[in-house]
């Protein structure tokens, strides 16, 4: 029965890291062609909260529209971590470079680009409007031309927006930025008309295609959303079906407290409402146009406002557009009260142990100046942490290597007797205080580090393009050398089955080495199976994190050096219980 429960451990084990193997090698699929982009759709605004309907027979008034040869004023936006443009013309943030961060380890890698004007195949923006409830109120549109006052746009310049329709009312938009990647939008409407108008402010994110994603079960891609205290979670697949059924609403919900946005693997944008109580209204929307999936997130006041005649109404939003910084996303948390946002990174189910492991390599990055040490010296404290447990399993172990001789005999002895046989192993186990199943607890004690390690590489932007020693420049990337072209020597790139890279290699000899000091189980497929552990977890992790390779072959090697410092105790207590005669030291 002990022997059973071993197998299903060491099946267990190796069953874990299959499925992440599988989910690792969907990591980086084939990039997609972007499909072709539609003509953008200028007419009509997002409506997304129900508004009172216009009256019988009333005819809603257009917007009038720029000539079609005037270039669009556009705002430049700049604080040193952000530069990009607001155009006038509709009231768009439509482009925006992240300075901090690049497309690859390269030094002359371009910027991180987040968003982009409509129109292109990357098209990706944000957008502020109303919408006449009324159905007679001439509204701003898309090609609506705004009048400018202030700019460029930065940390201590805002800039104010402003389009009068003409018939009594003016519309405002005053643009903040702060020293992050966080925008404030204060829209305000003054009615000078001399009756009540009904409006609804809004405010959009917009994507004009599906972005390309990880692929990963682990990873959230898509709409998210926290909604007084509730994390809501739709990619893009559900999202398109579930707008099938729904007139196009993937999504939507109401609450007091929150936000809602686009979440990329390290890329956000979120709106989220800037006066505290009050309820706000989210919708995740898809809108097919021809063959290409667009996606909305739009946000608005769950009622239209009525604006009597000398009166105004007001509505102020938040646009996060930038990196998952963990402890940016923290202070905005804490400091501007947007809910739960730190769970805009998706630590998982075991949040609770993933996101301290975090903190800890985080700051020993910091310490160190070199995640990969932080890495080394995080494990060398997990190793400390778990001595004691450790400590016992190898106790448990060697006493096991020096009983093999003793496991031998039993089993010729009563090999024609099975469940005599297993009395007698289970009563040596007894009375040497041993557990034979001792050997697989160092391995299950790894999978739950492994797990929430494998998360901080994969999802924390901290994590990316973090380089080691050596070779290794990206911590959260698989090592690049390869066995089968000769770590580059030759001139051939391998398929992407055949990489054996080098930390692999070093992470197989050291499971290798630590085997040689286990006992071997007597049973004869046992023991070819603990033979090619190290050869299947080899090929079974080259293509993980090199971070997460260098953590196993550091924490084996601290072991091997645990397990080998306890032999030695034992063996010289084995050697000194024996009398003269049977080999021991004499007695002084």
């Amino acid at each position: 029965m002990d022997q059973k429960r071993l197998l299903a451990a060491i099946a267990l084990s190796v069953g874990i890291l299959l499925i992440f193997d599988v989910w690792n090698r969907t990591m980086n699929p084939a990039p997609v062609a972007p499909p072709p982009v539609a003509h953008e759709q200028t007419s009509g605004s997002p409506v997304p909260a129900p508004v009172v309907p216009a009256a019988p027979g009333a005819e809603v008034s257009a917007a009038p529209a720029a000539p079609a040869t005037a270039p669009a004023q556009t705002v430049a936006v700049a604080n040193g971590r952000v530069e990009g443009r607001i155009s006038a013309r509709g009231l768009q943030l439509d482009q925006l470079v992240l300075r901090d961060y690049r497309e690859h380890t390269r030094p002359n890698s371009p910027l991180v680009r987040l968003l982009a004007p409509r129109g292109l195949p990357e098209g990706y923006f944000a957008q502020w409007g109303w919408t006449a409830a009324d159905g007679r109120t001439p509204v701003p549109g898309n090609d609506t031309d705004w009048t400018v006052t202030g700019g460029p746009l930065s940390a201590a310049s805002p800039v104010t927006f402003t389009w009068d329709n003409g018939v009594g009312q003016v519309f405002e938009a005053v643009v903040s930025l702060d020293d992050n990647y966080m925008f404030g939008v204060r829209q305000r409407v003054i009615n000078r008309g001399d009756q009540a108008v009904t409006l609804l402010p809004w405010a959009r994110i917009r994507r004009e295609r599906t972005p390309q994603t990880a692929g990963f079960f682990i990873l959230h891609e898509g709409f998210i959303a926290v909604q007084d205290g509730r994390l809501n979670e739709v990619t893009y697949n559900d999202g398109k079906s579930n707008a099938a059924t729904a007139r196009g609403t993937a999504y939507e919900g109401e609450a007091s407290a929150g936000w809602a946005g686009l979440s990329d693997k390290y890329w956000l944008t979120a709106l989220t409402r800037a006066e505290d109580g009050q309820r706000l209204r989210s919708a995740f929307r898809h809108v097919p146009e021809g063959n290409v999936d667009r996606w909305q997130v739009d946000v608005a006041p769950p009622t239209a406002a009525t604006v009597p005649a000398g009166g105004e109404a007001a509505f102020a939003t938040r646009l996060f557009a930038g990196a998952k910084e963990v402890h940016l996303l923290d202070r905005y948390r804490d400091r501007l009260g947007v809910q739960d946002f730190d769970k805009a990174i998706d630590f998982g189910w075991f949040y609770f142990i993933t996101k301290p492991f975090f903190y800890a390599l985080d700051w020993l990055g910091r310490t160190f100046g070199n995640f990969g040490v932080a890495i080394l010296v995080f494990t060398f404290s997990l190793k400390l942490f778990f001595f004691p447990l450790a400590n016992k399993a190898y106790k448990s172990m060697s006493k096991m290597r020096l009983l093999a001789p003793k496991m031998t005999e039993i089993r010729e002895r009563y090999k024609e007797d099975p469940a005599k046989m297993q009395a007698e192993m289970m009563a040596l186990y007894k009375t040497e205080k041993i557990n034979p199943a001792s050997g697989c607890l160092p391995i299950l004690i790894q999978i739950p580090v492994f797990f929430a390690l494998y998360k901080v590489l994969f999802v924390a932007i901290e994590m990316r393009h973090a380089p080691f020693f050596g070779w290794i420049q990206d911590l959260s990337a698989p090592d690049p050398t390869n066995l089968f072209n000769l770590f580059g020597l030759l001139p051939y790139d391998p398929p992407a089955f055949f990489h054996l890279p080098a930390w692999a290699l070093i992470m197989g000899v050291t499971m290798w080495l630590q085997q040689k000091l286990n006992p071997q189980p007597p049973d004869p497929i046992q023991a070819k199976i603990f033979q090619w552990m190290p050869v299947i977890f080899t090929f079974m992790l080259a293509s993980f994190p090199a971070g997460l390779i260098i953590y196993w072959a550091w924490n084996n090697l601290l072991s091997i050096a645990q397990q080998g410092y306890i032999m030695r105790l034992d063996q010289k207590r084995q050697q000194a219980s024996l009398t003269p005669a049977q080999g021991g030291a004499a007695p002084k």
